[in-house]
């Protein structure tokens, strides 16, 4: 079990770092489910995580009072209005309406957790 939740943890990581990148793929949720995997797999790079300058203030807050930056909360915005006004662009109908319908339901949630 322990290799799943290291492989599991790197994908995540992978996947983050593809998130800064491009819209619509969250990079803070994934290095969370990271640091989460890594907890399970390898305290040190758990470790490693949590204590990032840029990425551990992020864990912690969230571990810590479930919290999101505010400066998070409106990057996540951003990337889901290029989302869907490059699916309104690009993608034939239907397609566009999915990042709208996504947006409809994480943007609320995103927005109702604490301040980091």
């Amino acid at each position: 079990m322990r290799i799943l939740y290291l492989i599991g943890g790197w994908a995540s990581l992978l996947l983050a770092g593809l998130g800064v990148l491009l819209p619509l793929l969250p990079t803070v949720p994934l290095v969370n489910l990271s640091a989460y995997c890594f907890a399970r797999s390898s305290p040190r790079l758990e470790a490693w995580l949590v204590e990032h300058p840029t990425m551990g203030p992020h864990i912690q807050a969230w571990r810590t009072r479930g919290a999101i930056s505010r400066r998070g909360k409106w990057a996540a915005a951003a990337a889901f209005a290029v989302g869907i006004a490059a699916s309104a662009a690009l993608a034939p109908w239907p397609w566009w309406l999915a990042p709208i319908i996504a947006a409809a339901i994480c943007l609320p949630w995103l927005w109702s957790r604490p301040d980091a």
